[in-house]
Order: C-alpha cells, then structure tokens, then sequence
C-alpha cells in the first residue's frame, strides 16, 4: 500500500488532498492569559467551565490550566497559558499581541510519524520532533505560516489515565 503524497501550496501550506496529521479531533484550545487566577472568575463564573487542575511546564516556562466545558464523556478543553519567565514564549506572544487565542491543538496518534510526513511535504514546522507537553503529553507545533496564520499544535495524549489531569490537581 502506498502512503498518500500531501500536495503543498507555495508557502508551505497542506493542502486538503492527503492527510499526514489525520488529527483525530481538537484535543484543546489554547489561550494566553498574564494570570490564571485573574481568569479564573471568567472561565468559571461567566462560562460555567469547570476547572481540572493547573500544571506548571518548566521546560516552557508556563503554568497551565486546563477548564473544560460541555458534556463529561467528551468536553471541550480550553487551556490557559500563563507565563512564568519575561523569556517564555507565551510572555513575548501576550508582549506583542496581547492576551488571548495562541493556538488550537489537535490529537493525533504516531506524532513523531506525523511530524516526518509533514516535514517529507514541506510543510513548515516549529519543532521537527516532539517534546514534552503539560499532562504527559507529547507536542509539537506548526508554524503559523504552514496554517494560514493559526498556530497549530499537534497533542499526543499519554497512554495511562482518563483525562488531561489525571495525577495533576492544584
């Protein structure tokens, strides 16, 4: 059996004719925020988000918290950024455009595969092999340019346990 070939647009854009992510839904979105306990009242109060737990990600200079709305069996999970160092990537993004959407993660499975047949196409990445994510998870990114301008996060979850903070409550 043949892999299917992705055709990439000038720019280093995917187009929709193969898949070599086969996301296998939206994993979670992610925001920047200077502080979770300000946005806590927010996501709560006003959303009606229920609040899983908070995780700090030193290699990425963040603590995160993960709210998820919706149905139990299967949310939608927000996940809010809040930088713990001026050299964090999520302190330069909320410096230069302020707070608010800084990417959309996408589950998929075999991420170090997919990141081959995505940089195999052309297609532009952030990182070209995954790193540890907040939760156990593994991650990677796509470059804004690859997606029109979306950061793209791929989101391998770990194996054992049931949701996103399992182990991890604050």
């Amino acid at each position: 059996m043949n892999s299917p070939e992705a055709v990439v647009n000038p720019g280093g854009t995917a187009a929709a004719i193969a898949s070599p992510v086969a996301a296998k839904g939206v994993n979670h979105i992610g925001i920047a925020v200077r502080s979770l306990d300000e946005q806590r009242g927010f996501y709560e109060g006003v959303l009606g988000a229920r609040f899983e737990c908070i995780e700090e990600v030193k290699s990425q200079k963040v603590r995160v918290a993960f709210y998820a709305l919706g149905p139990t069996d299967n949310p939608v999970r927000l996940e809010l950024l809040e930088p713990t160092s001026p050299e964090s990537p999520i302190a330069q993004f909320i410096e230069k455009r302020g707070e608010g959407l800084h990417h959309i993660a996408y589950t998929v499975s075999d991420i170090a595969g997919r990141l081959t047949a995505l940089h195999q196409a052309g297609v532009r990445l952030i990182d070209e092999y995954p790193r540890a994510g907040a939760h156990g998870s593994l991650i990677a990114f796509l470059h804004s340019k690859a997606s029109n301008g979306v950061l793209t996060e791929l989101c391998e979850p770990r194996r054992n346990g049931n949701g996103p903070c399992t182990g991890h409550a604050a």
